[in-house]
């Protein structure tokens, strides 16, 4: 999932084609215009193969024998992309293909139900790896878990955008969510009114993702392991993500020489080079922070270190298909950590700590009371210096949590924090401190 970075409108497209888009922007290395678009529209791409843009989009196949469809959008962006496909062909869906179980990819399967039911169609075949239901039944599990951190994620997001990504429904999973009729272990092949496509199972930003490719079509769909953003594989608040899996999918693809690219998010890529160039670049960055990070774990490196060590080039988070702007480099180390590493950062202290209200209170009585915590904390978020300026905020609010001038501070403080970050990840949790300390201190 990803966002444009700049303060304008996400459905403004001033190059409707989306292939010519994209062409333009690897081959000069630069987007002056949005390459993630949520406009609900539909464009053809070639004879019989059509994209509608959305959150997340819908990769459409025409055969002799109905629809082929990959993914279905999200709730909030079912019914709209549904209505975009019936502008484009009214044939029958006969089957629809998950690339993995995020809501975006599957929450809109109602409306594409719903419209078979009012056309009089057979319903579709839903398709999906094996991995797809047991994440849907752990979204039923964990419910709450997930609308609250759904709506720490993406609550800074502004309506207006028409992402639909924080709701106030009571279900994280829609109830008209349709399950996966059939599922697959590793490999799978579908013939379809002529067309036979092969679907793959690839780790990535989830352990259910699918990616296929048509022979006919020399056609690769990635799902999102392309998403025109720096690859989502290390979110803070999500389950483990597989960088180096991911980077191995894509190497695999490379294989293909595919002459189009049809993710789930972004821009659909034309040509050869093209497409080598992008899957070479986002599987470049992965395996160097897997190699990186793992270099340093094995010379005893702790965690705090580590995060602060590796990086990635800035050249090359300056492309337009790999800048930092909904997940980041660091968080991506982290992940690696946890996969190889557990959850223990290194830190003895960490290991079994205190309770984060008496460490507080310790300190606050060190220092003389909490005054001088917020003045330094103030200072360093003037200088820039905001990591160390939260830690001393947070020392403030955990040892005063009802102090209104502390939070006063600090939902200050955090304000600026957010505005300095360029992740949609970092701006979400920072948000959220925010809007917590803002209620507190104008709390009357």
């Amino acid at each position: 999932m990803s966002l444009h970075p700049k303060p304008r409108d996400l459905n403004e497209i001033r190059t409707a084609d989306p292939v010519a888009l994209s062409s333009q922007v690897i081959d000069l290395g630069r987007a002056d215009e949005p390459t993630n678009r949520v406009s609900n529209e539909l464009s053809e791409i070639e004879d019989d193969i059509a994209i509608v843009e959305s959150f997340s989009h819908m990769v459409v196949f025409r055969t002799e024998d109905g629809l082929v469809t990959f993914d279905a959008s999200g709730a909030q962006s079912g019914q709209a992309v549904v209505e975009a496909l019936r502008g484009w062909r009214t044939d029958p869906v006969h089957s629809l293909v998950y690339t993995h179980g995020h809501l975006d990819h599957v929450g809109g399967s109602g409306a594409l139900i719903a419209d078979a039911d009012n056309r009089g169609y057979k319903h579709p075949t839903v398709f999906g790896h094996e991995n797809v239901p047991l994440r849907l039944e752990r979204y039923e599990k964990t419910n709450e878990w997930n609308i609250l951190i759904n709506r720490r994620q993406f609550g800074g997001i502004s309506p207006k955008h028409g992402l639909g990504l924080s709701h106030g429904h009571p279900r994280f999973l829609p109830e008209e969510t349709v399950w996966p009729d059939v599922v697959y272990t590793d490999e799978m092949s579908l013939k379809v009114g002529g067309l036979e496509m092969e679907f793959h199972h690839g780790k990535g930003e989830t352990d259910d993702h699918t990616w296929a490719w048509v022979p006919s079509k020399k056609t690769l769909v990635t799902g999102d392991l392309v998403i025109w953003v720096f690859p989502n594989a290390g979110n803070p608040q999500k389950v483990q993500r597989y960088p180096l899996e991911w980077a191995s999918a894509l190497r695999q693809m490379i294989s293909y020489d595919a002459e189009l690219l049809l993710p789930a998010h972004g821009l659909p890529i034309a040509g050869k080079g093209r497409i080598r160039q992008v899957l070479s670049d986002i599987a470049d960055v992965l395996e160097a922070l897997v190699s990186d990070t793992v270099a340093l774990m094995n010379g005893g490196a702790s965690l705090n270190e580590i995060i602060h060590e590796v990086k990635i080039d800035e050249d090359k988070l300056g492309l337009p298909w790999l800048q930092p702007l909904y997940d980041e480099p660091e968080f991506v180390v982290r992940n690696i950590w946890r996969m190889y590493g557990g959850w223990w950062d290194a830190d003895p202290a960490s290991l079994k700590p205190s309770p984060q209200s008496d460490l507080a209170n310790e300190l606050v009585s060190l220092v003389g009371g909490v005054a001088p915590l917020i003045s330094r904390a103030q200072e360093l978020a003037e200088n820039g210096d905001f990591r160390l300026s939260c830690h001393l905020i947070e020392f403030a609010a955990n040892a005063e949590p009802e102090n209104k001038v502390v939070h006063g501070a600090r939902a200050e403080i955090y304000r600026m924090r957010r505005a300095s970050e360029s992740s949609l990840m970092s701006k979400g949790v920072f948000a959220s401190a925010m809007r917590e300390s803002e209620a507190i201190s104008s709390d009357e």
